[in-house]
């Protein structure tokens, strides 16, 4: 057995040992890699020497007529004495022999060039492109340096040059590669992909986060403020751990808590901007009012199993007079509100399935296209979205049941003026002044009657006093219809006269509510397959007063949380974010992530018959008079 050391040396002069054993009585030196003793030396022949064992000593042969050295000595062929030793010279290497127990070793050291054309001992430098190149310092400087330049240098280069586009309106940089570009950490998102080369227009000082104010450039129309700053950051509390020490080092870089882009964060892809998770909501809301003490809401962090009762904006009083901005109150369902909005009307009277609506409403059926009984549909109109409902006209939804009409001129009718008491005041006054009472059949010489004089005086003196009191029963007809039984009475509420025998009645104000939850969002078109009666008990209310909202409860039977959890049982559960009745910049409309759903047509889009306030009435009542 051979026991081969490879004997090389380190840049401080220590040496490193490699050693390999070979089995087996011979072994072949050459510059070959299969050979037993690799010498990687151009001056080596790829098989040079033989060497084989023979009891105690060692025969070394060359391969190929070119000589080795032994003890300086230039051979052919050699023999040597195990136990003695010797020092054989491959080229510019050096093989000493030696023995440990029964394997011959073998130490090889490289003593100069490994050939006459490199003065590099280091044979990697012969093989490879390492004697070409600069050494590792050189090229590490000279990278760092080239980085910085191209990286650096030439990106604040570029910012520089068009610095002034920030703070002007709709001038953009020219088309083409601007090399600050190269600091994008990824794509922008489809809202923003229109400034993917104007960097200036969110990044507007070197080195500086971006600042809300130049993100209210564009959208100070559209994103208003949730709540006062300082509030949010008292709501949200001060962090703890690692949290705590993340926060420190942003504020110490100038980057400020509270920011736009903590929740709109751009850079991370071409698609659509993500709406906000409910964490973000939740990071406020849950357990807020131990923050955030003097606050008004209640805490809430997910819809199906920490969110509190609905709490509709209700009338604290009736309105008075023009006071169309009366004080309103978000009073929490559980308490059961009521509402007094001027009018008196039981849905209870008017769904009945057997009673006088619904025979009135059988009668009336041809020309309105009424069914076996009303529906709402009947009454409310969609609006033009499809999201609410138009107020309840009467001219529309209820003249066709209880009319106004006080007189008849051969086939039309003379109707009170809805909506205006002194107008009906003077139409009644004028109707009174202007006609006779109905003149006796009996009064006149043609006319049949009783023998004697006294019974057509009699007569006559009755329809003279009739005459006579005429005008005086305009007053009398006023009474009744502002009194009990009469035509304003039965739905409105009546503020009697100022004194006694005064004739001033006035009607309350009529407050419709189109929408009691401004918090919130909720639109009836995502909701057109169910019935109004499901959510609605209108069935069961006698009283306008009756606020027939539903309740958390009834949502929860379909709107489970982000997690897809609830406190009751749901058989077909809608995960339902804090974003899809809530927007943080709220408005008015619908929120960002509904608003984002239709423009993919995940949800319904409402068709060109839905777009008139009266189509969805029609289209119901069309359907009804469609014979089967």
């Amino acid at each position: 057995m051979f026991i081969v050391r490879q004997v090389a040396l380190k840049a401080d002069g220590s040496e490193i040992v490699r050693q390999t054993e070979v089995e087996g009585g011979e072994i072949y030196i050459g510059r070959n890699a299969s050979n037993g003793v690799h010498l990687p030396d151009l001056a080596v022949n790829p098989v040079h020497a033989r060497m084989e064992r023979r009891g105690g000593d060692l025969l070394v042969t060359a391969q190929s007529q070119q000589p080795f050295d032994v003890d300086g000595r230039s051979v052919e062929s050699a023999t040597i004495d195990i136990a003695r030793g010797a020092e054989l010279r491959f080229g510019g290497h050096i093989i000493a022999v030696g023995v440990e127990g029964d394997a011959i070793t073998l130490t090889i050291r490289r003593v100069e060039a490994v050939s006459d054309s490199a003065e590099d001992k280091d044979e990697s430098a012969i093989y490879s492109l390492k004697g070409l190149l600069p050494g590792k310092r050189m090229s590490a400087w000279g990278f760092a340096l080239l980085i910085l330049i191209a990286c650096l240098a030439w990106p604040i280069y570029t910012w520089s040059s068009y610095k002034d586009l920030a703070y002007k309106e709709k001038v953009s940089r020219p088309d083409g590669f601007h090399a600050d570009g190269l600091w994008s950490s990824g794509k922008l998102s489809l809202a923003h992909k229109t400034l993917k080369d104007d960097c200036q227009s969110c990044h507007v000082d070197a080195f500086v986060s971006v600042r809300d104010n130049a993100c209210m450039t564009c959208h100070e129309k559209d994103a208003g403020p949730h709540a006062p700053m300082t509030r949010q950051l008292t709501a949200r509390g001060d962090p703890t751990g690692f949290a705590a020490f993340t926060r420190f080092v942003a504020a110490s870089f100038n980057k400020p808590a509270g920011r736009c882009v903590e929740c709109h964060t751009e850079h991370e892809g071409a698609g659509a901007m993500q709406p906000t998770q409910q964490r973000f909501c939740a990071e406020c809301h849950d357990g807020m009012d131990t923050r955030l003490t003097n606050t008004k809401l209640d805490n809430a962090a997910d819809f199906g199993t920490a969110h509190p009762q609905f709490q509709p904006a209700v009338l604290l009083r009736p309105l008075v007079g023009d006071d169309a901005k009366a004080p309103r109150k978000r009073i929490s369902l559980d308490r059961k509100p009521r509402e007094n909005n001027g009018l008196k009307f039981p849905h209870d009277m008017h769904l009945n399935k057997t009673g006088g609506v619904a025979q009135m409403g059988r009668r009336l059926a041809g020309k309105y296209g009424f069914g076996d009984a009303l529906e709402c549909s009947d009454c409310h109109e969609a609006d033009k979205n499809n999201v609410g409902f138009v107020a309840v006209d009467m001219e529309k939804s209820c003249a066709m049941c209880h009319s106004l009409a006080f007189d008849k001129i051969g086939n039309t009718f003379r109707t009170l003026r809805h909506g205006q008491p002194e107008q009906v005041k003077a139409d009644l006054r004028a109707f009174y002044r202007s006609t006779a009472p109905t003149r006796p059949i009996n009064l006149g010489s043609l006319a049949r009657q009783r023998p004697g004089v006294v019974n057509s005086r009699r007569t006559a003196a009755d329809y003279a006093r009739a005459v006579n009191f005429r005008g005086g029963r305009a007053d009398q007809a006023i009474r009744q219809v502002f009194s009990r039984g009469g035509a304003c009475y039965d739905c409105h509420v009546v503020v009697p006269p100022s004194s006694s025998g005064g004739m001033d009645y006035r009607i309350a104000p009529v407050a419709q509510t189109s929408r009691y939850l401004n918090k919130g969002w909720f639109t009836h078109d995502a909701h057109d397959k169910e019935e109004c009666t499901s959510c609605h008990l209108a069935e069961k209310s006698s009283q306008a007063s009756d606020l027939l909202l539903p309740g958390i409860k009834d949502c929860r039977t379909c709107h489970v949380g982000e997690t897809g959890e609830s406190l009751i049982k749901v058989k077909k559960p809608v995960e339902s974010t804090c974003a899809m009745c809530h927007d943080y910049h709220a408005d008015k409309g619908a929120p960002w992530l509904l608003r984002e759903q239709d423009k993919k047509k995940k949800r319904p889009e409402i068709t060109a018959a839905l777009a008139h306030p009266a189509a969805v009435s029609a289209r119901l009542r069309q359907s009804r008079m469609m014979p089967n």
